[in-house]
């Protein structure tokens, strides 16, 4: 009975290792569901990601990111399509468009470009170089791990962009009526000390009094308020804005009209008291 003793110890022996066998592929079964369940999940935020770019874009009026370029190896269906075997690789450089589906098991070289919003199935992590069951460049959960961690970056610096983009670029963290006083101030005081020139020019002979006048009472305060009223709508406008900046037009001019002519009676005073 030697025989069947030692029949009956491999049977036993190679029903164990089918038992085996059975788990460790429901287990396998259960990690590349996993991984493209989160495959899934970065391509639906990543095609967002591009959606709300190219609508920051549209709105602060630059160019939309292109689309990148397929390479020459990148033929439709070449080792992407439904067809493509386990262990079919994309080559470096490739490119696979929006709508393709990349095979269980297949392999995508690094440097490969997936486009956000693309169909990728299990196994496949765009520019990781990841195959499923076959652990190039590492652990595919880990590389998964560590492409969620790069679009939770990319939605962080999004979210900081898209913050700074609706802040104007002059004096970004000033209220409104703040930067408008500011800017016609500055105005103002550069048209003071033009007039401050013209005074100069005037007590040596060069301006009559009549264009001195004028200017000081009229010109110089009006180029000074048309200034501060284009530097507002220019550089206080936000990239993002959809309607123009207030310019408080009527605290710009009375600002403007007032320091000039008070910058020359100031001006005339102290003349006066140096004699």
């Amino acid at each position: 009975m030697a025989g069947y003793d030692e029949y009956a110890a491999a049977v036993r022996q190679l029903s164990a290792r089918i038992r085996e066998g059975e788990r460790g592929a429901v287990a396998e079964a259960e990690r590349r569901r996993t991984l493209h369940a989160g495959v899934t999940q970065l391509g639906q935020r990543l095609a967002a990601q591009e959606q709300r770019l190219a609508q920051l874009a549209a709105a602060a009026g630059l160019p939309a990111v292109p689309d990148p370029a397929p390479g020459p190896d990148s033929a439709p269906g070449a080792g992407t399509g439904p067809g493509a075997g386990a262990g079919s690789g994309s080559a470096p450089g490739s490119a696979v468009s929006p709508g393709s589906a990349v095979s269980s098991g297949s392999a995508v070289s690094p440097g490969s470009v997936v486009s956000p919003g693309s169909a990728t199935a299990t196994g496949a992590v765009a520019g990781f170089g990841v195959a499923g069951g076959s652990g190039v460049d590492g652990d595919p959960a880990v590389v998964l791990a560590e492409a969620g961690r790069l679009v939770d970056e990319a939605d962080r610096l999004g979210q900081q962009a898209e913050a700074l983009a609706q802040r104007p670029a002059l004096l970004p963290t000033w209220s409104p009526t703040a930067r408008a006083v500011a800017v016609y101030v500055g105005c103002a005081t550069v048209g003071a000390l033009v007039m401050l020139v013209l005074v100069v020019a005037n007590g040596i002979g060069v301006v009559d009094g009549v264009t001195l006048g004028a200017l000081t009472c009229a010109g110089l305060p009006l180029i000074s308020f048309v200034a501060g009223w284009l530097i507002l709508g220019r550089w206080g406008r936000p990239a993002l804005a959809t309607t123009d900046p207030p310019r408080y037009a009527p605290l710009g001019f009375f600002i403007c009209a007032l320091l000039v002519p008070l910058a020359y009676c100031v001006t005339l005073v102290l003349f006066r008291l140096a004699r």
